[in-house]
């Protein structure tokens, strides 16, 4: 039986003692703690390293999007859980952006909070349901893709590199690169990773 290590970043102490009592009866978390703000989190984990942090997007004045991306830089095997009551595509969407591997909101169940957990510890991607409904409205409507992109973007994310992708489909290689960064504009994404994780979660490949 896997147990999964978890902290908390939350900057209201209701929020931290409700998920705490959720899990702490539970033989396959492992809680760590808490962490109020930046600079405790920061703290904290040059000491431990949970292997899941729940982490609140708002930190009073402090941006929970901006210390995970932080905390993706300096500690790339930690995944991070956005945990919030914000059920908005942008904070959604910009969370995601910046390394977290899936978004919860705080009405969530036990069962879904445990599953959030153990499916983002091994490396995939969660998000609750609401949020990839509110993703898929908002988004699929916005984003569309030629026959030639939507081609592209399933090699991309088969791993092939413009050179492999223009031999398959008889291109130019600067044909294809420039298919990638239309891709990247029309999903705004920072990089190919976040690209492919969009575009899987609006199940657009």
């Amino acid at each position: 039986m896997n147990v999964v290590s978890v902290l908390i970043v939350d900057d209201h102490y209701l929020v931290i003692e409700g998920v705490r009592s959720l899990l702490q009866g539970e033989k396959r978390i492992e809680w760590l703690g808490h962490a109020t703000s930046t600079e405790s989190c920061l703290a904290f984990l040059k000491h431990h390293q949970p292997e899941v942090i729940l982490m609140d997007i708002n930190l009073g004045n402090e941006s929970g999007i901006a210390l995970c991306k932080s905390i993706k830089e300096k500690y790339p095997a930690i995944h991070i859980l956005g945990l919030s009551t914000f059920n908005q595509q942008s904070f959604i969407k910009k969370i995601i952006e910046n390394g977290a591997s899936g978004y919860v909101l705080k009405n969530a169940t036990k069962n879904e909070l445990l599953t959030a957990i153990f499916t983002v510890s091994m490396g995939r991607s969660y998000m609750s349901s609401d949020a990839l409904q509110l993703l898929r409205k908002q988004e699929n409507k916005t984003i569309i893709l030629t026959r030639r992109e939507k081609e592209v973007l399933e090699f991309i994310a088969e791993g092939l590199t413009n050179n492999e992708i223009a031999a398959k489909i008889f291109v130019s290689v600067t044909t294809v690169d420039t298919h990638r960064k239309n891709l990247l504009s029309k999903f705004q994404a920072r990089n190919i990773a976040s690209l492919v994780k969009m575009a899987v979660q609006m199940e657009l490949i």
